[in-house]
């Protein structure tokens, strides 16, 4: 094999190997707003329930290292709003979670609304204030949606 080609492809490997990581450098933090709508059955996390307006659900495994932090993030964010309630799954030993959801990463966090439907996903450590903005925008969404239903009503 001559050299030119080989160090061309290796070239090319390493600039998609770079590409490829910065993508998924990029994406992480950020929610992914959910077309789908899949509704969460609490009972099957081996919760009780879910919150009254918004379930913040984090994903986290025992060998993760930023899931402690996360942990404790999510807690105070859902004391701080009202009606918001965090859970934390350890897919340590469920596989069968992690492969229904597509968790491909820990922390993974599910922001759920009132009646279990995921609204967002967001991969890897997201911040305060992207979470406070879930959180107010789906406050706003379900508000502009009983206004519409009360006025379906009258």
């Amino acid at each position: 094999m001559d050299l030119l080609p080989a160090v061309l492809t290796l070239t090319a490997l390493l600039a998609l190997t770079v590409g490829v990581g910065l993508l998924l450098r990029w994406r992480e933090g950020r929610p992914r707003h959910h077309v789908a709508h899949e509704v969460v059955d609490p009972s099957r996390l081996g919760a009780d329930g879910l919150g009254e307006q918004a379930t913040l659900l984090q994903f986290s495994t025992e060998m993760c290292a930023r899931c402690p932090h996360v942990h404790r993030m999510l807690a105070e964010i859902a004391d701080r709003h009202d009606g918001v309630r965090h859970l934390d799954v350890d897919l340590t030993h469920r596989p069968d979670i992690a492969q229904h959801f597509h968790v491909l990463q820990t922390p993974t966090t599910l922001i759920l609304d009132r009646n279990g439907a995921i609204q967002s996903r967001i991969g890897g450590v997201p911040t305060r204030d992207v979470l406070d903005l879930e959180l107010v925008r789906l406050a706003e969404d379900a508000a502009g949606r009983s206004r519409t239903e009360e006025k379906a009503d009258a």
